[in-house]
């Protein structure tokens, strides 16, 4: 190859290739380069700097602006390792002990595998408890499956800081949204380790304004990963919605995800079990039901473990469609689909407030003795 003179031009160039999520500008315009850039032959070297104390794109970028100098300068070009971030000083501090002093009950929806529904009973359920007057926040926490735009019809929407540097969540259907859909690419693949998955999440929960909230739902990724311990870790989780289908090789993960919530190091509540895809009714049989994935199979498992059944959820055309459209079935409160989701929220609101107020007996019996 030959020899090429490095100049700051060139590198800045590259740089107003990448852009920043939250906002779509590159990182020049978005004033984000320090102004520390140095050239010493082929070895380049500056730093990002970020307004708020942290930044959860910041580590993505700075592979980002590697990428687009090897790129766009030369494949020579010694900048790996060579930038740097600087952070804003605090504007706040979060209670590591309550990082959500406003929220009153945080709910973590569970699957044990992909493909059961778990994102669709998460949005549904969140509206329905909007629906029925409570102050809701919902928070996708499929940091590589993001899906909670397209159902809340939240597509291109890219939420901005308040004045305390706060994230503000976009807000639909009376329930305020932070999904990290909204500051990626939905066409292309996230590729982040487990470390970087965790940190996004846990900024999206502690750096997000979510304020006043009577229940705070998480829609977690399926299976068992950082994400779930990171979810645990951060937050005080009241507890634990599991879905599945009535499939046995679904009900076998989903087992294995109660297992890890109930083991004694982690010690979240299950408040209950949902069974999506219940049966099947056609519209022209209406008291037809057709068991596709077999029959009360959550049931059986919620009997055997002790625990609530919370509702069985049909599959019905519609709620795939609400999904696609961006707009919950759970909207239409008096649709069949959407009293099931009534009734569902109904059920998850009366296992929280039974286990609260067993919690406070309990600590009655204690301050007592």
């Amino acid at each position: 190859m030959a020899d090429i003179q490095l100049y700051p031009k060139l590198i800045t160039d590259a740089l107003m290739n990448v852009r920043y999520p939250g906002t779509g500008k590159n990182i020049i315009e978005e004033g984000l380069l320090a102004d520390d850039l140095r050239i010493d032959g082929m070895k380049v070297s500056f730093s990002l700097q970020f307004p708020k104390e942290r930044d959860p794109f910041a580590n993505s970028l700075v592979k980002a602006c590697e990428t687009a100098i090897l790129t766009y300068v030369s494949p020579d070009v010694e900048i790996k390792g060579n930038i740097g971030t600087i952070f804003a000083q605090p504007k706040h501090q979060v209670d590591p002990e309550n990082p959500l002093p406003g929220v009153k009950n945080i709910i973590a929806i569970h699957s044990g595998k992909g493909g059961v529904g778990k994102s669709t009973v998460s949005a549904n359920l969140a509206v329905a408890l909007a629906n029925q007057g409570y102050k809701v926040g919902l928070l996708d926490a499929d940091i590589f499956g993001p899906s909670m735009p397209k159902m809340f019809h939240l597509e291109g929407a890219r939420p901005v800081g308040d004045d305390n540097g706060k994230i503000v969540p976009e807000e639909n259907y009376g329930v305020k949204v932070l999904s990290i859909g909204f500051f990626v690419n939905p066409d292309d693949a996230t590729m982040w380790r487990g470390g970087m998955a965790s940190n996004a999440l846990r900024q999206l929960i502690t750096e997000g304004a979510w304020g006043e909230l009577d229940y705070f739902l998480i829609d977690l990724p399926p299976g068992t990963s950082d994400i779930h311990l990171t979810t645990i870790q951060t937050l005080g989780v009241t507890g634990v919605v599991v879905v599945s289908t009535p499939q046995p090789v679904a009900l076998a993960d989903a087992r294995k995800g109660i297992s890890m919530f109930m083991n004694e190091k982690v010690n979240v509540p299950i408040l209950g079990l949902v069974e999506n895809m219940a049966w099947f009714t056609p519209a022209e049989l209406p008291n037809n039901k057709y068991y596709i994935f077999g029959k009360e199979g959550c049931k059986q498992l919620a009997e055997e473990l002790n625990v609530n059944l919370l509702g069985q959820i049909p599959i019905v055309q519609s709620i795939r469609e609400g999904g696609d459209d961006g707009r919950p079935v759970a909207c239409d409160a008096n649709s069949m689909t959407g009293l099931a989701f009534n009734q569902l929220a109904a059920n998850v609101v009366a296992a929280v407030n039974y286990r609260n107020e067993n919690i406070v007996a309990t600590e009655r019996v204690r301050v007592h003795k």
